[in-house]
């Protein structure tokens, strides 16, 4: 999802760069800026997923998964 934000974000940048009429601006510029706050929920949404992930769930995270038995 973060990575269609930022596409988002730059396509609307390569538009603004083109067009130049107020009435076309004006709106990919909120659209645009719908992106950035988008893309910075996605972050936050992700950090908190992190923090509260139980170790012992081996199908989200669990570094000691990995770690070869012996």
């Amino acid at each position: 999802m973060v990575a269609a934000e930022q596409k988002a974000r730059s396509t609307y940048d390569n538009i603004l760069r083109l067009v130049k009429d107020p009435e076309v601006c004006d709106p990919i510029r909120f659209l645009r800026q719908r992106e950035v706050v988008h893309f910075q929920r996605f972050g936050e949404g992700l950090n908190i997923v992190k923090e509260h992930l139980d170790s012992k769930n081996f199908y989200a995270f669990n570094p000691a998964f990995d770690i070869r038995q012996k």
